[in-house]
């Protein structure tokens, strides 16, 4: 069935209702019908490109790169998936989200060049985001994989510098079920005669085969760049390149320090053509924001969301936890989406929490609350307790815990999305 495009004057709105609608699967993985629109279109940027992918810390990645770029005085255009609250957070220009209007232009333009070239919604927006950093005349784009990397729709844009930041089990079933299919995959954005930095400690032979076979100019955290932790501050290095004195990263997490190295690696590569002060890479690291990614609420209980989904994404979850004060009740609101390894990722955080407070997702991909509680309660886990929506399980979080006590949202983009449009409302 062909579904008719929005008409002149259509809200962003009724654009992504299109968008969702417009192709026969949300995922269709391939470069050649984006590459035909993209041709169509002339999107041909002139400005450096830094393409960030890996199974998680790209978007963290992204927000510091992005940061640093802007302190220093750059435009920049930054494209990040998935959204938590609203479409626009994916395109930003200067790190403020466009407009509607922008946004929907561009979808207006890709659909007005593919002609009967169907595209998913990924693709769409992929697209529309180059258009909007062309019409306006960005220095530099950061752009983040969706899925994968060899395959999804950012990989049909020349990138300036790829940067792979981790590489871990997350859909297997586009990806592969070992680290060496995966890494592979990962490692398609890497270009040659161009810097490909890896920011994994153990990067998977299939990753360094595919950079040596096309060529690419490979630095590795550990080998080419790395970091110096001292109690209140850091240092970079890479190379004969040495910086001092850095401040500790605002975003949250230990795991942070090294998403921080990987971008100043990324800088150091777009020297040349980007050159960035010790100045504005200070002020980067202590301004960049980007919710959801081990964000600390203010007040009392202390209170985590963290958008982690995956078992390296719990592993960094659960290393942080332990770093923080004691709490005298850990309370846990959780969900997770039925394409996720549920158990990989409780296990890795059974013991971090005394109470699971664990809702459904009403979505197509979404699990009951009695799905997850009785797979938990499967695996030996106590103190689980069901909710029909994660706003009432994260009400129950806050009527049952004390000042000393923590709650962590985890589980998925969309469990923390409800939280923070809940709190909003409430706030209004």
């Amino acid at each position: 069935m062909t579904v008719q495009a929005p008409a002149n004057g259509a809200s962003l709105a009724e654009w992504l209702a299109y968008l969702e609608a417009a192709h026969p699967v949300g995922i269709d993985m391939g470069l050649t019908r984006v590459a035909r629109v993209r041709d169509a279109m002339q999107l041909q940027p002139a400005f450096p490109l830094v393409i960030v992918g890996g199974t998680n810390g790209k978007g963290s990645v992204c927000a510091m790169l992005s940061t640093m770029l802007n302190r220093a005085g750059f435009k920049v255009g930054t494209y990040t998936s998935p959204h938590i609250l609203r479409y626009n957070e994916r395109v930003a220009i200067d790190m403020q989200p466009l407009p509607d209007a922008d946004i929907v232009a561009g979808f207006a333009a890709v659909d007005a060049a593919r002609g009967d070239t169907s595209l998913t919604y990924f693709e769409y927006s992929t697209l529309a985001a180059m258009h909007a950093f062309m019409q306006q005349n960005v220095d530099v784009a950061v752009l983040e994989v969706g899925l994968g990397g060899r395959l999804d729709a950012i990989n049909c844009f020349e990138p300036t510098v790829s940067v792979v930041v981790s590489v871990d089990l997350d859909h297997q079933a586009y990806l592969g079920d070992t680290r060496e299919l995966v890494g592979f995959e990962k490692a398609g954005i890497y270009r040659a005669g161009k810097v490909a930095i890896c920011a994994d400690p153990n990067p998977p032979q299939s990753l360094l085969l595919h950079a040596a076979n096309i060529g690419a100019d490979l630095k590795l955290l550990g080998r080419d760049f790395g970091i110096s932790r001292m109690e209140n501050q850091w240092s970079f290095h890479m190379g004969a390149v040495h910086k001092h004195a850095l401040p500790i990263p605002a975003l949250r997490g230990e795991y942070q320090m090294v998403n921080a190295a990987t971008a100043l690696a990324a800088l150091e590569a777009l020297k040349p053509l980007l050159p960035v002060s010790i100045g504005a890479i200070k002020r980067g690291l202590l301004e960049v924001d980007w919710p959801g990614r081990f964000q600390v609420l203010p007040g009392r209980p202390l209170t985590v969301l963290d958008v982690g989904h995956n078992p390296h994404a719990a592993r960094a979850l659960a290393d942080s936890l332990k770093r923080m004060a004691f709490a005298h009740k850990r309370i846990a609101v959780f969900s997770m989406l039925s394409d996720k390894d549920l158990p990989a990722v409780v296990s890795l955080l059974q013991d971090e929490f005394d109470e699971w407070l664990v809702a459904g997702l009403d979505m197509p991909r979404g699990r009951s609350a009695d799905d997850i509680a009785g797979e938990l309660e499967g695996m030996g886990i106590k103190g689980v307790s069901r909710f029909n929506s994660v706003p009432e399980a994260w009400d129950a979080a806050l009527s049952r815990a004390g000042e000393n006590d923590r709650i962590v949202v985890f589980g998925s983009f969309h469990t923390v999305a409800e939280v923070m449009q809940h709190r909003l409302h409430h706030r209004a």
